[in-house]
């Protein structure tokens, strides 16, 4: 077993903070309340909830178990509990890709991020204020088209970001998190206020909890299963980053828990927040960047009190994504400080610069190379994020399934969770093996097309 690093969180609160920062992120905000109300409402929430207690849970313990084993970055982890494990050498590549997928992720991330913080001056101005939705949509085309403008803003996000890891575990990490978590939670909450107050929660409700099965097909289950998979921040290293700096004697069980109860808590209230204002100024609920870019500044600009409440929205958005990014950092920090002797700031300005200059690939996507498709008709943001979110992450989730359930042996498993051999291992230890494997492959064939595909050369229509 490996000692501890000379850097733990503090308490088991800091861990669950960093745990849930690390998790909620942008997707938290828009994506799972406009699915959950395009897809069944009710009967979506459900089923992502179960997916969240077979897959998600089950996943993340096993990467917090494997953090604190190994006590180190996820690739030096995965290839020392593989030597301790009797397992063969090459599962290091398993954390290397996490660490990989982390830094390609981030460097996109960032962009999206400073789309935020360029609202923010906005808001606060009052820029929204009686806007028409074709004048509130050229003020974000003439941002995107502006690589100057992003390219700004993506090197703010990441200098902030560099900042908090360059601090350390205590001073940087657990302290911004012991800020900024409160603070989302905080903004969340004046939100949801206002809308409760609006005379439109109702609706929100109904959008988001009403049951409508028929709108349950095999397609939008696989979609609860994935966003089960990728809203908890899983098979990228992040999570395993934490568990290394958590300390002996806190429970994993209860732990990875408590970061998927508070994880789901943000993205329901984010939406009961989102949606009466919306449907309060007669809009429509579009998706993704839409709705966060476009239909709510629209919202912000024709209420009263919009550019307070536009201001405490796009700062949530950018406090979400600061506690995504610290923990997309941190492994690639981690793992240059042990291989390469530089101290934590110099590795974490490396690390920074190599994401900041991939960066400017998504910023030029948008703009000066948008006509650029150099594979499958796609730009290199659109590659980027098909690449990690479609094939890297599941990769990293099933590989982390299969070492932990097939090669980690019983009596680490049982040391490191403090579960005798009972009922309640024998349950997480079958999910792992199958239920968790199994979802990922179809979560991968599902987003890669093969899985529609092959079920339609048998006359199956997806």
């Amino acid at each position: 077993m490996a000692t501890a690093p000379s850097a733990l969180w503090s308490s088991r609160l800091a861990f669950v903070l960093a745990a849930t920062g690390s998790a909620v992120g942008l997707g938290n905000i828009w994506k799972f309340p406009y699915v959950a109300g395009e897809s069944g409402g009710g009967a979506f929430v459900l089923v992502y909830l179960f997916c969240v207690a077979v897959i998600g849970l089950p996943l993340m313990m096993a990467e917090i178990l494997m953090g604190r084993r190994g006590r180190q970055n996820p690739a030096d982890s995965f290839r020392d509990l593989a030597r301790e494990s009797g397992a063969g050498g090459a599962w290091w590549l398993v954390g290397a890709i996490g660490i990989l997928t982390g830094i390609l992720i981030l460097s996109f991330y960032s962009v999206i991020a400073g789309w935020a913080i360029a609202y923010v001056p906005q808001a606060l101005t009052g820029d929204f204020t009686g806007l028409s939705a074709a004048q509130v949509g050229d003020i974000f085309t003439a941002l995107v088209a502006d690589p100057s403008r992003l390219a700004f803003w993506h090197s703010l996000f990441l200098l902030i970001t560099i900042g908090i890891v360059a601090g350390g575990v205590e001073a940087g990490l657990e302290k911004a998190v012991k800020y900024l978590m409160p603070a989302l939670f905080g903004i969340l909450l004046i939100l949801f206020g206002y809308s409760a107050a609006s005379g439109y929660m109702g609706d929100a409700m109904a959008f988001m909890f009403t049951p409508d099965f028929s709108k349950l097909t095999p397609a939008t289950v696989l979609s609860a299963v994935g966003m089960a998979f990728f809203s908890l921040s899983l098979g990228m290293g992040a999570i395993m980053m934490y568990g290394a700096y958590l300390p002996a004697g806190a429970s994993i069980p209860r732990l990875a828990f408590a970061v998927v109860l508070a994880d789901t808590s943000v993205a329901i209230l984010a939406g009961l927040a989102i949606f009466p204002i919306v449907f309060g100024n007669g809009l429509e609920a579009g998706g993704g960047p839409g709705l966060v870019f476009m239909t709510l500044p629209l919202a912000f600009g024709q209420m009263t009190g919009g550019a307070v409440l536009g201001t405490l929205f796009f700062t949530l958005l950018v406090v979400a994504a600061l506690t995504s990014a610290i923990s997309l950092l941190e492994p690639c920090v981690s793992w240059l400080m042990r291989h390469s002797n530089m101290s934590r700031r110099l590795a974490a300005i490396t690390t920074g610069v190599v994401v900041w200059l991939l960066g400017f690939g998504t910023i030029f996507s948008f703009n000066i190379w948008a006509d650029f498709k150099p594979l499958l008709d796609k730009t290199l943001f659109d590659l980027l994020d098909g690449l990690t979110s479609n094939i890297l992450l599941p990769l990293g989730g099933l590989l982390l399934a299969v070492f932990v359930a097939r090669f980690v042996p019983r009596k680490i498993l049982g040391e490191e969770l403090d579960w005798p051999d009972g009922f309640k291992f024998r349950l997480w230890h079958f999910l792992l093996r199958y239920v968790v494997r199994i979802g990922i492959i179809l979560v991968f064939l599902n987003a890669t097309g093969l899985l529609p595909k092959a079920l339609g050369l048998i006359g199956i229509h997806w």
